[in-house]
């Protein structure tokens, strides 16, 4: 699976997750993992951070995909139905 793989799957879970968290299941710095996001936004993926109201680090997570990787996911699911 590639890194853009795994970033993807897991800003793609319901809670999100944070740049530390991110940085340290990819390997990357956290200045890295905040470009390979802004990457993620400018490939038509909805990127949302979520501040917590009692303070702490921002959780980030995917809130829709752009159509053609929709269309992706959805045929790959068919085929393997």
């Amino acid at each position: 699976m590639t890194k853009k793989a795994q970033l993807i799957k897991l800003l793609g879970t319901k809670s999100g997750a944070d740049i530390k968290t991110l940085s340290d299941k990819l390997g990357w710095q956290q200045h890295t993992t905040r470009a390979a996001m802004s990457g993620l936004r400018k490939a038509g993926y909805e990127v949302a951070g979520e501040r917590p109201a009692k303070g702490g680090m921002s959780k980030f997570r995917i809130l829709s995909a752009p159509a053609e990787q929709k269309d992706t996911a959805a045929a790959a699911a068919i085929d393997g139905a």
